[in-house]
């Protein structure tokens, strides 16, 4: 069933109004979700790995969901049934065939499940006409291509023999890039980096991202995953760069279609790909840069 469209995100259309900024959120709410979130993947990634494999899977079928409602604003449908299969197909499969639970090369299983994903979508959009089938086709293309074919890497680096060790050091990267940015940012951001699309970012906030990132990144490659520094010192600004274009690209996204978060459904916080943007657009990075160096 389509979602109601009573206002739409292109130029001159009436946008969807937030009743409150990022400082008007129900914090107690936001403490909480955080707090379970940060510990459903602390004990997932510590001592059960194929939960966090499910979680991620259930994670990135929510993400492929906004994406469907988001985009249904702006008159273009995905087929948001045949891809949620897909991602539970891409995620759990590739995690499975990366530890040889499956006798198939992960990168072999992965293109065969993106094909026929893709596939599938363009399939099931075939009986409704010939009328927007362009456009809808679009939606899921970019739908596939953003949630499970980015999120797929994930798996692969779990399924690494130092899987549960490259996932922190990924994560921990990103959350100083976030987090070093935003102080940076505040004390000391005076040169917009894009206003026209994410107006808060700054220059001065970058810096701070990528000096962090790469202070992670080295600290945790040489004591968590014993590798050279250098080789922390690229993962750590890697990361930082391609976390904050998934940031940018979110945001615009979001300002196409008239929304200031996906959804609700992570109380306090808005949506999943709110909280997914950069790791999302940096797990292909991480898991080169992991997989060629260490």
């Amino acid at each position: 069933m389509s979602e109601k469209k009573s206002s739409t995100g292109r130029n001159g259309s009436e946008q969807q109004k937030p009743s409150a900024g990022r400082a008007g959120r129900d914090l107690p709410a936001a403490i909480v979700s955080g707090v379970i979130l940060a510990g459903a993947v602390i004990v997932t990634v510590g001592w059960w790995h194929w939960g966090f494999v499910f979680l991620l899977a259930a994670v990135l079928c929510a993400a492929t969901v906004e994406l469907h409602r988001a985009m249904n604003r702006i008159d273009m449908t995905s087929a948001v049934v045949p891809i949620c299969i897909g991602v539970v197909v891409m995620v759990i499969g590739a995690y499975a065939a990366s530890i040889r639970t499956v006798p198939i090369p992960p990168n072999t299983f992965l293109i065969a499940a993106l094909g026929l994903t893709t596939g599938l979508a363009m399939l099931w959009r075939l009986p409704r006409g010939a009328r927007g089938f362009v456009g809808d086709v679009a939606a899921s293309l970019l739908t596939i291509a953003y949630v499970p074919l980015l999120g797929s890497f994930i798996p692969l680096m779990m399924g690494d023999d130092q899987g549960p060790r490259r996932i922190i050091t990924w994560m921990l990267c990103i959350v100083g890039s976030d987090t070093g940015g935003y102080a940076v940012g505040v004390l000391l951001g005076r040169h917009p980096m894009a206003p026209r699309i994410s107006p808060k970012k700054s220059w001065e906030g970058f810096v701070g991202s990528v000096a962090t990132a790469a202070l992670v990144g080295i600290g945790l490659t040489v004591w968590l995953l014993h590798g050279h520094w250098w080789i922390g010192l690229v993962l750590g600004v890697l990361l930082a760069v391609f976390g904050t274009a998934g940031d940018l690209v979110e945001s615009m996204v979001k300002r196409d279609v008239g929304l200031k978060d996906m959804s609700n459904f992570i109380p306090g916080h808005g949506g999943v790909m709110d909280r997914l943007d950069s790791l999302l657009f940096s797990a292909p990075v991480g898991w080169l840069v992991m997989t060629l160096c260490l």
